[in-house]
Order: C-alpha cells, then sequence, then structure tokens
C-alpha cells in the first residue's frame, strides 16, 4: 500500500442517526445532558477560579518585589479536575450516579480541548453552557455498542435507531445531542475500509461564489441555491411573533418553541442537503477545484447582504470540499482574499478595470475586446492564479 492510501486508511468518519426513543429513555438523556452542563459549567468555575488566584499571588510578588515561587502556582489541567470532581460527586452530586460516567468526565475533557484551540488562538475563551441550547453528553467507545439498528448505553439499555450504521471499523465515540424536539446519535469510527479515490478526470476548474448565482463555474455553467431561508422567512417570522406572544414558562410557550426550532431544523436540513449533492457532484467531476478565500465574517458585517450570505452557507461549502477532497484524493485550491479576481481580463491578463462596480455585471476589456460576463471572468481568473492546497 502507498503512503497516499495509508492515510486514508486511518482517517476517521462521523455518521448521525436518528434515534426513536420512548419517554423513559428521553429523560434519561434530558438527566445526562444536564450532568454533562453541569460538569463542564463547574469544571470552568474552577479553572477561572485558579487562574484568578495564581493571577493575585503574582501581582502580589511583583508589587512586594518578591521572587515568584513556581510550585505555589498551580495551573489547572483538565485531568486533574476530573479527578477532583470524581472525588467530591457522590457527596455533593449524587444524582450524577444515574446516568453514564462519561457524560462529566467527557463534558471537562471538552473543556480542555475548548481551552487548547483558545490558547493556540482557534477560539473564543470557553463560556458557560446553558440549558436548552446545545443539549448534548457524550459516550466513550467502551461504554457503548451498535447492533443492527439498535444502540446500547450504560444505565440505559438498547434504543432504536432510524437506520443502520453504515461505516465499517473501529467505534471511537458517540454524542447524542437534540434538535428540534428529536434525538440523534453522532457515531465516530475509524474506518477500517480503504476508501478508494475518485476515477481520475483531469479536469479543473474555478468557482466564483455569489449571491443570485450561488456557484458560477469557469466552464460557464451557473449553480442556483435553494435559498431555504428566504423561501421559509414569512412563516419563520409568524412563529417568532407567536413565541414572543406567549407566557414566560408556560407549556404554550414551550410548544411554540419547538414548532420554531423544528422549521429552523427544516431549513438547516435543506441547505446541507444541497451543499452535500453539490460538492459531491463538483469533486465527482473534477480533480482540482480553485475557490476564493472569503473573509465570510467579514461580509456578514454587511447588514445589506448578511442574511443573503448567511442563507447560502459559503463557509460550510468550502468544508465540505476540504474533506471530501482528502478522501478521495482531489485537490483543493484557493486564490489570495485580495486578488480582484472580477477586474482582471482573464483573456489578456493586461487590464484591470479600476471602476468595475457590485451593479456591472458585464464589461468589454478595451485591449483584446473580449466581452466578459463578470462572474464567468471572476472563476476563470480564479482557477489560472489559485496556488494555495487547502488541506483539513
Amino acid at each position: 500500500m502507498n503512503n497516499k492510501f495509508k492515510k486514508i486508511w486511518k482517517q476517521t468518519k462521523g455518521q448521525i442517526i436518528e434515534l426513536k426513543p420512548n419517554k423513559t429513555q428521553i429523560t434519561y438523556f434530558n438527566k445526562a445532558c444536564g450532568v454533562a452542563r453541569l460538569a463542564y459549567n463547574w469544571a470552568l468555575n474552577e479553572w477561572n477560579t485558579q487562574y484568578k488566584l495564581n493571577k493575585e499571588y503574582r501581582d502580589k510578588c511583583q508589587e512586594l518585589n518578591i521572587e515568584i515561587d513556581e510550585t505555589k502556582i498551580y495551573k489547572p489541567k483538565e485531568n486533574e479536575l476530573r479527578k477532583q470532581l470524581n472525588a467530591i460527586k457522590y457527596e455533593k452530586f449524587p444524582f450524577m450516579a444515574e446516568v453514564t460516567k462519561c457524560a462529566p468526565q467527557l463534558a471537562i475533557k471538552q473543556l480542555g480541548m475548548a481551552f487548547s484551540r483558545f490558547f493556540k488562538g482557534q477560539a473564543k475563551y470557553p463560556k458557560f453552557r446553558k440549558k436548552g441550547i446545545d443539549d448534548k453528553f457524550s459516550i466513550s467507545n467502551d461504554q457503548f455498542k451498535i447492533e443492527n439498528n439498535k444502540i446500547k448505553i450504560p444505565l440505559l439499555g438498547w434504543i432504536k435507531l432510524k437506520e443502520n450504521l453504515k461505516l465499517n471499523g473501529k467505534l471511537l465515540s458517540a454524542k447524542i445531542f437534540t434538535r428540534a424536539g428529536r434525538w440523534f446519535v453522532s457515531v465516530n469510527v475509524e474506518l477500517s475500509n480503504l476508501i478508494l479515490p475518485k476515477i481520475k478526470t483531469n479536469k479543473s476548474v474555478g468557482i466564483d461564489l455569489g449571491i443570485k448565482d450561488f456557484a458560477i463555474l469557469s466552464n460557464g455553467e451557473k449553480i442556483q441555491s435553494p435559498k431555504p431561508l428566504k423561501q421559509k422567512l414569512k412563516k419563520l417570522k409568524r412563529l417568532n411573533k407567536s413565541l414572543s406572544r406567549k407566557k414566560l414558562g408556560s407549556k404554550n410557550r414551550q410548544k411554540a418553541k419547538i414548532k420554531l426550532s423544528k422549521l429552523h431544523y427544516k431549513i438547516s436540513c435543506i441547505r446541507k442537503d444541497f451543499l452535500h449533492k453539490l460538492t459531491t457532484n463538483l469533486l465527482n467531476r473534477f480533480d482540482v477545484i480553485a475557490i476564493e478565500d472569503l473573509n465570510t465574517k467579514g461580509m456578514l458585517k454587511n447588514h445589506k447582504l448578511a442574511r443573503a450570505i448567511s442563507d447560502l452557507g459559503f463557509y460550510e461549502f468550502k468544508r465540505q470540499l476540504i474533506y471530501k477532497a482528502a478522501f478521495w484524493n482531489k485537490t483543493i485550491k484557493a486564490v489570495d482574499r485580495f486578488f480582484p479576481s472580477s477586474k482582471n481580463c482573464s483573456v489578456c491578463n493586461n487590464y484591470k478595470k479600476i471602476d468595475l462596480t457590485l451593479k456591472d455585471r458585464e464589461w468589454t476589456c478595451p485591449l483584446c475586446n473580449t466581452h466578459h460576463d463578470r462572474d464567468i471572468n471572476a472563476a476563470v481568473n480564479i482557477l489560472n492564479n489559485a496556488n494555495k492546497v487547502l488541506t483539513l
């Protein structure tokens, strides 16, 4: 086996499957989510407290001009916090014994990873988890198993799955979470079967992303987005208004909240379905795909375009292309973020139209007399000038 296959062989992949829990199982899930949230927030509070004490000690030493004793500085660590919680949980939090031990332990591990990303500059400072927002808990591979269309969870038993696990390999972990009143399990698997690369087509394409047309290809093809948020916007406004009229804490408010979350989930599913089909289609047809390195966060600051941009899912499109290309041995390239792809003539490459505005959808190069479609010209320039290879 050559090197490019060895890397693919050891890659992991996840599958999200909807669960079919009964009322008892749903109660267990809610308890486990609550325990995970409590453990995460407890550990974050301890982490903050220890950092505060360290800072006070350092400041005091600096004020008194005393040398800092490193043995008196206690740097918080997630493994120490897990031991600390284990020592007190049966006394202070006896209800934690009613759910899998993985719920609090892995929640603290996730906090450790969140701080690791923060120190590397990859994420913001971790925040406390709130009830009803991203409720979830995780299970390690030795604490669950999947057979046929069922998953077994500690202290609960077997729960039905709406579909079978399609991935073959070693089970690594599982995360159970809720969306729009439904429960799902995300199973992470280390693949044992070799995923062969797609058949080489020896074709390349440049892609310019836009709002009117989602993707404009350098071969002249234009792809429309379903724009699910725009389609469901009236209904979304109506359900938001209905929710705002309900009394806080009432059952009717809870029902209205579930209706609203179901619509948000439907919008998200339509968008992801479109992006998955599009990215797979592109990778089947082309070996090299060149895209723009868009500053999506910066674009969202434009309040006139923010809703339209968030409806399209530019970041998710890029993410899917990159991870699928890694599996299928394809290449994703990007041009520099500030490269003027729309303004340069892609034929003579010697003229730059400085006065080009967003309203100008077509223009003619005065040097070579080529009439350009703005977006197709940009896609060709992206293909010709992309030099940065994007990887996972």
